[in-house]
């Protein structure tokens, strides 16, 4: 008698049907009958008799279903108690990124990962929003997502993922063409950021200080949609990451140019302390994050 042949029968009682049960075991009905005819012949006995089309438990398999619940139960348990051992009975980790950006797919990978772990409390620090390694080295984080890594022992970086920043431009401007554009071209641009200070901007970061250029205006604008109705109105220009402009480039009067001959591209990493010692779901949720955003996001 195996572990499926006692869900089988747990199934088909609570379920009250052959049709029920299949759809809760995922299986044929084939399938689920020959898996029933097999624990009826390992036992020598009928476990169902059919009664007005109904599906009732014979002696012995009352005994049988008895046994399952208890069997099933403690295998659950088991299961459970060892997720504890491995993953921490209950634990926060609180983590924050230097952009706003981030909370576009941040939520929903954290959401799968609580399901997984639901024991595990993750906490979204806000204020640390900028500045998360300084906030990680003053012990406000637990764990840190940069593209701007700084030098420092007490930091350890390990490789999330890496994107491409796109300026977002009108259909009419005179950028739409271009095949990309560089950074003297900003010189005449009003140029709208999602908050300051400028220098965690990284269009300004990477292409504009090191050029010595400045926009003629810029303008911080923390709502996205915002943004995207003043560039649509020729009202601006803005920089963002690749995945996160495309959904508004199907349905909108919008171009995406690319900055630079070869692009601007960008490195994100989870910063954790070097000398710290961890709990194991520290790891397991590093590891969470790694998979799930290279599974399910184009970025």
């Amino acid at each position: 008698m195996e572990i499926r042949h006692l869900k089988l029968v747990k199934a088909i009682v609570e379920e009250g049907s052959i049709t029920k049960a299949i759809d809760k075991l995922h299986l044929t009905q084939s399938a689920l009958s020959h898996q029933l005819k097999e624990a009826e012949y390992q036992l020598g006995t009928k476990i169902f008799l059919r009664v007005n089309k109904k599906m009732i438990l014979t002696k012995a398999g009352e005994k049988l279903y008895e046994t399952a619940n208890e069997i099933l139960e403690k295998l659950h348990d088991t299961e459970q108690q060892i997720k504890k051992l491995v993953y921490g009975e209950t634990g926060e980790i609180r983590l924050s990124t230097e952009c706003y950006s981030s909370y576009h797919w941040l939520p929903s990978v954290m959401k799968q990962f609580q399901l997984t772990y639901p024991n595990v409390d993750l906490k979204i620090v806000m204020e640390a929003t900028h500045y998360p390694l300084q906030k990680l080295l003053e012990g406000t984080l637990d764990v840190a997502i940069t593209s701007d890594p700084i030098k420092d022992d007490k930091i350890k970086y390990l490789e999330l993922f890496q994107d491409e920043m796109l300026v977002a431009v009108s259909e009419n401007h005179a950028w739409a063409t271009k095949k990309f554009v560089v950074a003297e071209d900003f010189s005449s641009e009003h140029l709208l950021i999602h908050s300051l200070p400028l220098e965690t901007v990284t269009v300004h970061q990477f292409v504009l200080a090191p050029a010595g250029v400045s926009p003629k205006k810029i303008t911080p604008l923390p709502l996205t949609e915002a943004s995207i109705e003043m560039v649509k109105a020729g009202m601006g220009i803005m920089v963002m990451a690749k995945w996160a402009l495309q959904p508004y480039l199907k349905h909108q009067p919008i171009k995406a140019v690319k900055i630079g001959r070869s692009g601007l591209k960008r490195k994100h990493y989870v910063a954790i302390m070097t000398d710290r010692k961890y709990p194991e779901y520290f790891n397991h949720f590093i590891e969470f994050l790694q998979t799930e955003i290279n599974l399910q996001w184009t970025i």
